[in-house]
């Protein structure tokens, strides 16, 4: 059932729509790995799911009143903050040693062109060097990119570090259940109104993010930009490792 767009309950979608892209947008965290997956082209699409999945998960905690529980026990808040600390500063180390110990990855993106009739050997050439030998656009991981990643280029290592970028990340929380949780109880009935556009703004935010980083991929042809990439990153989970320390 459609929603007439001057009654409250549009109101109310809209104003939770609108807040939870003025909080998502910021770099934390999870958009910046997000943003180097989708790059790398690692699984984009799944990753991207569970940030949706989780996002929601935590915005109807919210809006259920979950926040008002968890402020009775506060001692789970300062376990979650200690266990995001360290991850966040074992995954800025590690983008930092790649940073300062570069393999070579580089990213070639290409064009699919139709491949003419009887031209296969050329193509199994081109395989099997690992590089793009066409003049289309496909991305071509290099061999040095396909080293470098190993320890995220299999799913569940992946699904792993996302899940920890999200549930171990303090700032997740008191945007999503404390806060939209807090906003959404002066809505009253239409609280879970007010939810669903939070949700359907952390999609369409994810959504964009993994769309947008295949096309960033296209700056990232040399090892120097690699190295820049991972030293923004380094700086990135280690100033944010920093400020859950303090806060």
């Amino acid at each position: 059932m459609l929603i007439p767009l001057s009654s409250p309950g549009f109101t109310a979608l809209i104003a939770g729509l609108g807040l939870t892209l003025s909080l998502i947008i910021a770099p934390g965290a999870q958009n910046i790995f997000l943003l180097r997956m989708g790059i790398l082209r690692r699984h984009i699409v799944v990753l991207a799911l569970i940030c949706m999945a989780s996002d929601a998960l935590l915005i109807a905690a919210g809006v259920a009143g979950f926040g008002a529980v968890v402020r009775h026990v506060p001692w789970l808040f300062d376990v979650v903050r200690w266990f995001g600390v360290a991850f966040l500063v074992f995954y800025g180390l590690s983008a930092a040693w790649r940073a300062w110990r570069p393999s070579g990855q580089t990213l070639v993106v290409d064009e699919p062109a139709p491949t003419p009739a009887g031209s296969g050997s050329g193509s199994d050439a081109g395989s099997d060097s690992g590089l793009s030998l066409g003049t289309g656009t496909a991305a071509v991981l290099t061999r040095e990119v396909t080293a470098v990643a190993a320890p995220t280029r299999t799913l569940v290592p992946a699904i792993l570090s996302c899940l920890a970028m999200t549930w171990l990340n303090p700032h997740a929380y008191l945007d999503t259940v404390f806060l939209i949780g807090s906003v959404s109880a002066g809505y009253g009935d239409l609280r879970w109104l007010f939810g669903a556009g939070a949700v359907l703004g952390s999609v369409i935010w994810f959504t964009f993010l993994a769309y947008a980083s295949r096309y960033a991929a296209r700056l990232l042809r040399s090892p120097r930009s690699w190295r820049i990439l991972d030293a923004l990153i380094a700086v990135a989970m280690l100033a944010l490792a920093a400020s859950l320390a303090l806060s």
